[in-house]
């Protein structure tokens, strides 16, 4: 890609994200948009905070959200929201932190010694972007050792804010655990795979006589049930409730909400639609009866003590000798579980991670067609050589430059903004109990897709389009050639960065869908107070940004022009994200920071393909000493890896009995040891709650 195509990307991606940052700051204002731009604001009962009068500044864009969220403390984030989105947080910090220094370094020593090389003379007359990558130093200049330099450089930066991070995030679990609020999860724990009792024939009564001679603490227990079907059907009265309050708040609309309403819902009678939830809420009282949930009890329970301690040690320890039999774990937070799955036997699990697996390699396999397809746009030069009517668009100024510098980049970014959806998709068929469990696992899947598909393949295809017509007429270039082809790459992912953050950060803080759908929406119903508050999307976060780091990191010492667009990503999304955080997306959960060992190792993984790409690089330019001298960095990367998984990981995976002891010690002194009584009437499922049902047709249903 040439300097031209670069500078179209840049300059559309740019008026993109002004105009999309220009239009959600003059949107903001606006009390109606209150809905999509500030629902975690309108559900805690202050949405109007922030809201200007009429005529100061209310109709003027301004840009004082991106100042006040680089002013928000890290303790205010963790006050707020929690220690999984203090870790989205810290990891855009990472970013920071990385490529500030790796800028300095790249553009100040990196990129004048790549320029001043006396490279190939094909590189200089054709004004690639190639002049300042590694490419254009010739094959055994002692130049390669500035580069070997500077890797070790960035090897020891990184792995060093890794550990720091580690240690810092670390120690906030701790504390977190230690000083945190009573929560029901610190003393419940889920046992799975109950004995039934052999006197009385339940597994409850089994539970119960275990627990209760066993542990001094034991406080009571839930049995699990698997009802089927009463989800749906609750979901089904509250749909109906909604529909016969709509209808009758259709007298005092407008002439054209009538006519609205006469076409669709209105078809049906308010009378019927009562009747209809009357049916529905007498088959939810027959699923919820006595003698039916004794027929549909699982072999699952959720266990209460008084102590954290006690708690701690059932989770922790097995309990008899068949270790299928009573399997404990920490029950997660009430609000996290996912109820209908912990009904699902051990056996049927392993099936459907398998068809998990299955699903992800075909889809993983699916989307190498469009990646193929974009590295064919980039590759341009090329196919108007293969295929001559591709050079009409040449008779456009600037098309070329808009084909092959924003195109490839903006189309892959439209395919890449699904995988997230659908991965959660499949990691909702594998049987999670929690939604945090089942977003880290999309995490992991979102990631390795992308790390396959965007990374390795993005470099692949490009190589192979780029090598065809040229290896058989001189096969002795053929490495050299490789190893072009691999920096010359860079152009395309600083295309990816560029669309990705620019575009796509704007785009997200716009949430243009949510806006499209609001308008629509207030001149069809009427305009609805009901905000928009979904979870926090750490799936699709966590994996792009991580995605963002490897590349920074893989090609820091190829392609230096690449940081300082990746330090601008890392800015604005962290701008963006914490705005997201303050006002749009609610969180749902707290893991306590178990989303960090995953990107911990999505950046092991980044600085281990530095080190291997720099060793194959540095023996195709015929500098072997460089290679072999890279190699006991790697071997230090995967030791310090390995030392972190003794030294911190286990911290991630268990609660340290420590931590509960001391807990329980400061319960004690301030004499409120055993008061936490609600622990197990917290773990009740919805099915078994009242519903509180909006229309005063019917009362709520009590179980």
């Amino acid at each position: 890609m040439d300097a031209e195509g670069l500078v179209a990307s840049a300059a559309i991606n740019l008026g993109l994200a002004l105009v999309a940052l220009s239009l959600f700051s003059l949107l903001k204002k606006q009390p109606g948009n209150a809905p999509v731009y500030r629902p975690r604001r309108m559900a805690a009962g202050d949405g109007g905070a922030g809201l200007l009068p009429l005529g100061h500044g209310r109709l003027t864009p301004s840009f004082r959200w991106i100042g006040a969220a680089f002013r928000l403390s890290e303790e205010d984030v963790l006050r707020r929201h929690g220690l999984d989105a203090l870790v989205v947080v810290r990891l855009f910090k990472f970013g920071i932190k990385c490529f500030t220094v790796f800028s300095v370094v790249g553009v100040l020593v990196l990129a004048p010694t790549n320029y001043t090389s006396e490279g190939r003379a094909d590189i200089r007359r054709s004004n690639s972007m190639e002049l300042f990558t590694v490419t254009n130093v010739t094959r055994g200049s002692d130049r390669l050792w500035v580069h070997f330099s500077c890797l070790c450089f960035i090897s020891f930066y990184v792995v060093y804010l890794l550990h720091k991070e580690y240690k810092e995030i670390t120690r906030r679990r701790i504390e977190h655990l230690k000083y945190h609020c009573k929560r029901p999860d610190q003393y419940t724990i889920l046992v799975r795979g109950i004995p039934m009792c052999p006197d009385h024939g339940t597994y409850g009564c089994y539970v119960d006589h275990f627990f209760s001679k066993n542990y001094q603490t034991y406080q009571s227990y839930q049995i699990v049930h698997d009802i089927g079907n009463i989800e749906a059907l609750q979901k089904l009265a509250s749909s109906i409730d909604k529909q016969i309050k709509r209808k009758r708040e259709t007298r005092k609309c407008n002439i054209w909400q009538r006519i609205w309403f006469k076409f669709t819902s209105e078809a049906i009678s308010i009378h019927r639609q009562e009747e209809k939830l009357k049916d529905v809420q007498q088959a939810i009282h027959l699923l919820q009866c006595e003698n039916m949930l004794k027929q549909k009890e699982v072999p699952v329970a959720f266990v209460a003590f008084k102590s954290r301690l006690d708690a701690a040690h059932a989770a922790e320890m097995q309990l008899l000798v068949n270790p299928l039999s009573l399997v404990t774990a920490y029950a997660p937070e009430p609000n996290d579980m996912i109820w209908k799955n912990l009904a699902i036997p051990f056996w049927r699990m392993a099936m459907y991670k398998l068809g998990v697996f299955v699903a992800a390699f075909l889809l993983t396999v699916f989307f190498t067609i469009p990646v193929t397809a974009v590295q064919g746009i980039v590759q341009f030069e090329k196919i108007k050589r293969w295929f001559p009517p591709a050079r009409a668009v040449q008779l456009i100024p600037g098309l070329n430059s808009v084909v092959t510098g924003y195109l490839p980049g903006m189309i892959l970014n439209g395919f890449i903004y699904l995988v997230p959806f659908a991965m959660l998709g499949m990691a909702s068929f594998e049987g999670c109990i929690a939604n945090s469990q089942k977003e880290i696992k999309a995490c992991n899947m979102v990631f390795y897709f992308l790390l396959g598909n965007v990374f390795f393949l993005s470099i692949l295809s490009g190589s192979l389009l780029d090598q065809l017509g040229e290896s058989f007429t001189h096969p002795k270039d053929i490495p050299s050639r490789l190893a072009s082809a691999v920096s010359a790459q860079s152009d395309f992912f600083i295309t990816y960065i560029l669309t990705n953050g620019m575009s796509g950060f704007s785009l997200e803080v716009l949430q243009f869908g949510l806006l499209t759908w609001q308008f629509l929406k207030a001149h069809s119903l009427g305009h609805s107070k009901e905000p928009y508050l979904y979870g926090f999307p750490y799936y699709r976060v966590v994996p792009i940004v991580s995605l963002a780091i490897l590349i920074g990191v893989v090609y820091a010492v190829v392609a230096p022009l690449l940081l300082p667009i990746l330090l601008i990503y890392f800015l604005l999304g962290y701008a963006v994200y914490i705005n997201q955080m303050e006002d749009v997306y609610e969180i749902t959960y707290d893991t306590c920071g178990q989303y960090w060992p995953s990107i911990h190792h999505y950046i092991f993984l980044s600085v281990a393909l530095m080190q291997i790409t720099m060793i194959g690089l540095f023996g195709l330019k015929s500098k072997p000493g460089a290679s072999f001298a890279t190699i006991p960095l790697l071997v230090f990367n995967i030791l310090f890896n390995e030392y972190c998984k003794v030294r911190f990981l286990p911290t991630f995976h268990h609660r340290p009995v420590q931590v509960a002891k001391q807990s329980d010690e400061l319960d004690e002194a301030e004499g409120t040891m055993g008061d936490f009584d609600d622990a197990i009437s917290a773990y009740k499922p919805p099915w078994m709650r009242p519903m509180n049902l909006e229309s005063g047709s019917v009362q709520p249903l009590n179980v």
